[in-house]
């Protein structure tokens, strides 16, 4: 876990370390989908949020690298990454108070007349156990115990946490929105009430539903992650660490995590999860402050060694469209 340190010193430090002393701007790309550690991502957004940390100075500070290091797919991501925020600011504006309502942008498409249209219900002892990392779901449960911890999580893991509450769930999505507000130290109320009524389906675009299981085997390969933030699994091999309703009692009992006892049994039962083919949370997702080829080289999307990826992560994200970007005085 990274400790932040507010200011307008500390924030410009971050960005001399992540960008010029460790280099790692250029292999941003690939390890932006990691959980565990500080650098897997540049973590400005605390700075960014609160007003310590201009956009346009990382910007420029990533030109500047561009120029003088080395200019990739990872050198543009931050800055798209920055755009994406600005885009829920004109989102706001656009939509206004609609993206805090329960329909979203939708409004009365969201009752039948919209695909994405679903009855909400909202059981408070659920809504608790989902704040409190009581899901039965290790990779949910890791995410928000890492959250009320310290005040952070990935964009990974905000996408997933997400997806379970309102779709899972189906609970009122307001309410984790709400939650976030209160507990991010990166909170912004764009990126952050825009993101969750787009997850939620009720922004009109395609419902991504993230099959949980697949993620944590995805992109917590070993488990690393979710040991780190549940102890209660550390004895739990890893053929069932991302789902321990598989062990057999003898096994709950070898391992030290009895569900029911010493960890929860699933919230949602996991045959509830069902997935079609294209629906398995691979797209775009959680707004995140600034959530494949690095360096001069590796591409991603493709099943070769790719040697910038995190080392618990199993599966590169799909290569995405890298674009061009101009400054305006």
């Amino acid at each position: 876990v990274m400790t932040f340190k507010g200011g307008e010193s500390a924030a410009l430090a971050r960005v001399k370390d992540y960008i010029w002393t460790k280099d790692l701007l250029k292999v941003y790309f690939d390890t932006r989908n990691g959980m565990l550690g500080g650098d897997y991502s540049t973590k400005f957004s605390p700075w960014l949020a609160h007003g310590c940390l201009s956009p346009r100075y990382v910007a420029a500070q990533c030109q500047k690298y561009e120029q003088e290091r080395v200019q990739n797919k990872s050198t543009y991501w931050v800055v798209f990454e920055l755009l994406w925020r600005d885009f829920f600011k004109f989102f706001a504006v656009k939509h206004g108070n609609s993206i805090f309502f329960l329909d979203g942008t939708l409004g009365k498409k969201a009752h039948g007349e919209h695909p994405n249209s679903r009855r909400w219900s909202l059981d408070k002892r659920h809504l608790q156990a989902w704040k409190e990392g009581r899901t039965g779901y290790p990779l949910v449960d890791a995410n928000m115990r890492e959250l009320a911890a310290s005040g952070f999580m990935s964009n990974r893991g905000r996408q997933n946490v997400c997806s379970f509450l309102s779709i899972d769930m189906k609970t009122d999505w307001r309410y984790g929105a709400d939650h976030f507000e209160q507990e991010l130290l990166d909170y912004d109320i764009y990126s952050n009430w825009g993101n969750w009524c787009s997850g939620a389906g009720m922004t009109g675009g395609r419902l991504n539903r993230f099959n949980i299981v697949k993620q944590s085997k995805d992109y917590d390969q070993n488990g690393d992650y979710v040991r780190c933030w549940l102890p209660e699994l550390n004895d739990v091999p890893n053929e069932y660490v991302h789902e321990p309703w598989k062990m057999s009692k003898d096994e709950q009992i070898k391992y030290g995590a009895v569900l029911g006892v010493d960890y929860p049994n699933p919230l949602v039962p996991p045959s509830n999860q069902n997935f079609s083919r294209n629906n398995d949370g691979g797209g775009r997702g959680k707004g995140r402050g600034g959530n494949k080829r690095g360096g001069k080289g590796g591409r991603g999307g493709g099943a070769g060694d790719n040697r910038n990826r995190i080392k618990s992560q199993r599966k590169d994200m799909k290569s995405l469209k890298e674009g061009t970007y101009k400054f305006r005085d």
